[in-house]
């Protein structure tokens, strides 16, 4: 089990993050520009490159954490960075679609610190431009033409379709009033998860990688998306609006079946049962307009004094572990694995 908090190199993480997104913009905006008006600068507002009013703008753009882990992959294997720049465009590309989707579902009317694309362009848009985008991906990698090319058109439709899968577990599970543990993690394996794994094997398989490295690299992945999961889960309850760009209690206000909340309705005891009676009360209140702050805060409070807090705390770093280990299974540049362990590192530690 690492440290309580991994020492991140905050240089080194955030060189690598620029780098992803140095070699990985130019291409992105060139697919998005493909996409017909008004999709084409609607697209351009969720990336932050255009404000409401469509002048340019420099919106914060995301993490920009799978580019980079895409980048890296080509490297696991051998290759160039920018063998991995397709692999990190498509990887971005069904990201974003994901994003534009689950705003709209979630009805999150800030993303990023700016209003979300359904709340400026309307449902309609935000559903189309997130179609566009999913069939950009696609286009990004086949284009190449090259027998690599479709084994990773393979491994992305596949994260997609376990993405989506993900999508509507997490929206079943608002309207039930338990969930296992179990059930929660294997919600985020395949909404989180998916995607992130696949950013990991992508760039490797771009550049010729076996399989069996491929797998490995997608199970270093697969553990580094259920731990960057688990923080978000921190972060959608305890999180700092002003860094976060949500509201307070975010997922709370969404009735989100998140992990804190999940392991402390497991945990019994006090808290752990009266949190579940006003959960339970809760799925039969139409919606919670009327709710107070002090009353999610009330909410909050049991999840951390039931334990949710700190289990979920201990299982992203015990998921951070896990990722680790994996890539000790690979044989790669010993610097490439130094990077990859930084990334890991930047995951569990980040506040948003």
């Amino acid at each position: 089990m690492p440290p309580a908090n991994p020492a991140v190199d905050t240089a080194e993480v955030t060189a690598l993050l620029e780098r992803g997104r140095t070699l990985t913009t130019p291409v992105l905006k060139a697919a998005v520009d493909r996409l017909a008006s008004p999709m084409d600068t609607v697209a351009a507002y969720h990336f932050g490159w255009i404000d409401a009013l469509g002048n340019p703008a420099d919106g914060d753009g995301g993490k920009a954490v799978r580019p980079a882990l895409a980048l890296l992959s080509a490297e696991a294997a051998g290759m160039p960075a920018e063998t991995g720049v397709p692999g990190a465009v498509a990887v971005e590309l069904v990201h974003n679609f994901s994003l534009l989707h689950d705003d709209l579902m979630d009805g999150d009317e800030q993303r990023r610190h700016r209003d979300t694309v359904w709340k400026v362009h309307g449902p309609a848009q935000a559903i189309l431009v997130g179609d566009a985008l999913f069939a950009l991906a696609n286009e990004v990698l086949l284009e190449l033409g090259t027998v690599d090319a479709g084994r990773a058109t393979r491994r992305l439709t596949t994260a997609s379709r376990k993405l989506i899968d993900g999508q509507a577990q997490d929206i079943s599970y608002e309207h039930r009033e338990r969930v296992t543990v179990e059930e929660c993690l294997a919600m985020e394996g395949n909404k989180t998860g998916a995607l992130l794994a696949c950013a990991c094997s992508i760039g490797a398989v771009l550049g010729g990688a076996d399989e069996r490295t491929a797998d490995i690299l997608e199970s270093y992945g697969h553990h580094l998306g259920l731990a960057f999961q688990a923080v978000d889960d921190l972060l959608g309850i305890w999180g700092d609006p002003e860094s976060t760009g949500k509201q307070t209690w975010s997922d709370l206000r969404q009735r989100k079946k998140s992990l804190p909340v999940v392991a402390a309705l497991a945990a019994g005891g006090p808290a752990s049962e009266k949190l579940g009676e006003l959960l339970a009360a809760d799925a039969k209140a139409p919606d919670f307009d009327a709710f107070s702050e002090e009353e999610f805060a009330m909410r909050a409070a049991l999840i951390e004094e039931a334990g949710g807090r700190e289990w979920t705390a201990q299982e992203a770093r015990r998921q951070h572990a896990v990722a680790i280990e994996a890539l000790g299974s690979v044989d790669m540049p010993e610097r490439v694995r130094e990077q990859l362990t930084a990334l890991a590192d930047f995951v569990v530690v980040r506040r948003r």
